[in-house]
């Protein structure tokens, strides 16, 4: 059986909290920054890279820092961008997040047609071109999110609705709880409290039947479960879990993400992290899922259906 990980311990006092958001343009970054300046951010829109960890030189600050950063951003690429986010990460007392605003290639065009506005990395040439060129220069940048927000289908009102579950500051005492699935071959995400490999459960990959499906699907479900080790690892699983998080919301976290990890990230890791966020919620937490590797595999089909 592989051994679960766990990261735990005491937390270093925090004295700056910053929130990093970036995304496509017309996705909806700069409602974003709005909205975290309702909830009590300071919100900086297109600041330049170098100049971001001047913010974080001075004393603690009694605010959150939101900070906007786009491919219109002086000196703005990927690398960079996740350089400084390393950087900054890993200062004692910072409390770093990554917010990727996203939204799917033809409902940009679509939002760019309906306006007439121009897409700011073509504006000699036609919106799909800048969207193209603007989903290169972001490329890695969102598997690497610490919190994804897809607005495709969603209105203003439903982005506020949405980022409130997680930065809102009304309730002092939440504490809202991310379960996400992904696939070691694609490295671990950063940001996790806990991480549980789960590849030693019998794995759905190997039947022809169940290989096409993911692990919210019912068969794919019941064979996992077949396997002996997994009740009694859920059983654990879930106990540890429900004790650990009132001990971080103790400790001042606003929220803790927790990371269920196979080898493709499409079968045990899904189908756990959708058991687990159940029940999770049934014992009153606030809870959101993620499966990071069938996220990307829809992305890069839609990239792919949108011309990008």
């Amino acid at each position: 059986m592989a051994s679960a990980e766990l990261t735990t311990g005491a937390l270093a006092p925090v004295s700056h909290r910053l929130v990093i958001v970036t995304g496509p343009a017309g996705a909806g970054r700069s409602t974003a920054i709005n909205v975290l300046e309702d909830f009590g951010f300071e919100a900086i829109d297109n600041m330049p890279l170098s100049l971001v960890p001047r913010l974080l030189s001075g004393p603690a600050s009694e605010r959150p820092l939101a900070i906007g950063v786009d491919a219109r951003t002086r000196d703005f690429s990927a690398e960079g961008l996740w350089s400084t986010i390393q950087t900054l990460g890993a200062r004692p007392g910072v409390s770093l997040s990554l917010l990727y605003v996203d939204c799917a290639p033809d409902t940009l065009l679509r939002r760019y047609s309906e306006t007439r506005r121009r897409h700011p990395l073509s504006e000699a040439e036609t919106p799909q071109d800048g969207i193209e060129k603007e989903a290169l220069l972001l490329a890695g940048l969102r598997s690497r999110a610490d919190i994804l927000v897809d607005t495709s289908e969603l209105s203003p009102h439903d982005l506020k609705a949405e980022l409130a579950r997680w930065f809102a500051q009304e309730r002092s005492d939440a504490l809202t709880v991310s379960v996400q699935s992904f696939s070691f071959k694609r490295g671990t995400p950063r940001g996790l409290d806990m991480v549980h490999d789960v590849r030693f459960l019998r794995n759905p990959h190997w039947d022809p039947a169940l290989k096409p499906f993911d692990g919210r699907d019912e068969a794919v479900a019941s064979y996992i479960a077949a396997d002996p080790l997994y009740r009694p690892f859920l059983d654990k699983l879930v106990d540890m879990v429900t004790f650990l998080l009132p001990a971080y919301r103790d400790e001042g976290k606003s929220y803790v993400s927790i990371g269920l990890g196979c080898t493709g990230g499409q079968h045990r890791s899904v189908h756990l992290t959708e058991v687990l966020a159940t029940a999770l919620a049934q014992a009153g937490w606030q809870v959101s899922t993620r499966h990071r590797e069938l996220e990307r595999r829809q992305h890069v089909g839609a990239a792919k259906a949108g011309g990008v």
